[in-house]
């Protein structure tokens, strides 16, 4: 006789009040944790929709909540509470472990690897959250403080309480965050800085993938800074710090300054990605570096550092090693 297993559980709607401690949280997170196991796309479609409500209207997956807040939660087939978690791989696990630069009672610091997404969804079984929930199991809280695209390495913070995600997240919004990002760019970038500020609009982000330079967009601030020249490959290590944390922010307004980041597939230049990818350059160089703000706890500085990644490194070396090199008054390295 066929058996089946037992069809995912379907709520009423609920009604949930809003804690204390979750106020200044995003809805989107609190719905992460209020309805586990549902795929983050439906919770953003719900959201859409107008189906999920916060003291009765519609809001969008970035707003954020206040202590005593109503939120309606719809009828909503649930995974059965005994449905195992996807598996994280061990590799994984043990990378992850690898890359901690920091961590105390309130921060975890990590330097994510490339080719991992933050989150799980959109086909993807899990993400670096998920995979951190399950290499730090006895953690209540465990929360992303900002996000890094999938192919982007580097500094990562994640609050282990919500008080200091909430404390970060007045930095950011204050603009008291500052990351210094690693790119390799095609073409010269000129000497001395670059400022880009483009409006950015990912309304359309949905169709085709694309961020777009729109002036009815959010506004967006980059400053370039070239620190390598390759003249023989037309090409610029640059150093890239950013005012404002849009989606793709530093990929977007690279091309729009016509030096796109090698190794992108959204925005980059194919024939140059392709010429890349021949000195073996396989993914999207941009890291992280650098992330550094004041504690106001303490009142000093809090600075973490990534390492280049050895893949990207060895790019670098690569390039280097095929031509001379004079370092100019300036301060850059001109390779000829």
């Amino acid at each position: 006789m066929n058996t089946r297993s037992s069809p995912p559980a379907t709520t009423g709607v609920r009604h949930v009040s809003v804690p204390a401690d979750g106020a200044g949280q995003r809805i989107d997170n609190f719905l992460a944790r209020e309805l586990k196991g549902v795929p983050k796309t439906r919770l953003y479609r719900l959201l859409r929709k107008g189906e999920i409500r916060v003291n009765g209207g519609r809001v969008r997956a970035s707003f954020r909540l206040s202590a005593d807040d109503t939120v309606r939660l719809p009828p909503i087939r649930q995974p059965l509470a005994d449905d195992a978690p996807a598996t994280v791989p061990a590799g994984l696990l043990a990378q992850l472990q690898e890359s901690i630069l920091h961590e105390d009672a309130r921060l975890l610091v990590l330097n994510k690897p490339a080719g991992l997404a933050v989150h799980g969804g959109s086909g993807l079984r899990f993400g670096l959250i998920e995979a951190l929930r399950q290499l730090r199991p006895d953690s209540d809280f465990l929360e992303l403080v900002h996000r890094l695209d999938r192919e982007t390495s580097g500094c990562l913070l994640v609050a282990k309480k919500r008080s200091e995600l909430r404390r970060l997240h007045e930095l950011l919004r204050g603009h008291q965050v500052e990351k210094r990002y690693l790119t390799l760019l095609a073409g010269t970038l000129p000497r001395g800085p670059v400022p880009v500020e483009a409006a950015l609009d990912r309304s359309d982000k949905g169709r085709g993938g694309q961020v777009q330079v729109r002036a009815t967009g959010k506004a967006a601030r980059s400053v370039f800074r070239r620190l390598e020249v390759f003249r023989h490959a037309s090409c610029t290590l640059a150093e890239v710090s950013i005012e404002t944390g849009r989606t793709h922010q530093i990929r977007v307004h690279a091309a729009h300054l016509g030096h796109p980041v090698l190794g992108d597939a959204q925005y980059g230049d194919v024939a140059r990605n392709r010429e890349f990818r021949g000195l073996g350059l396989k993914r999207l160089f941009l890291h992280a570096a650098n992330l550094r703000f004041r504690d106001p706890e303490v009142n000093a500085w809090k600075e973490f550092e990534a390492e280049l990644t050895p893949d990207l490194e060895a790019i670098l070396e690569r390039l280097r090693g095929d031509a001379g090199s004079v370092t100019h008054s300036t301060g850059d390295t001109i390779h000829d």
